[in-house]
């Protein structure tokens, strides 16, 4: 499960470092990089957790 999380992550990263460039997206990109921080952070707690 963290595996996936970690992956989520990353894509979600590499959409909100994209949508910067691109910036036609506007608070969606922010919204992706919450999401992306909440992932990673889920994935910490669950690993220290175990």
């Amino acid at each position: 499960m963290r595996g996936i999380l970690y992956l989520i992550a990353v894509i979600l990263v590499i959409g909100w470092v994209l949508g910067l460039f691109v910036y036609s997206a506007g608070w969606i990109i922010h919204i992706l990089l919450v999401m992306a921080i909440i992932a990673v952070l889920l994935g910490i707690i669950r690993k220290g957790g175990v």
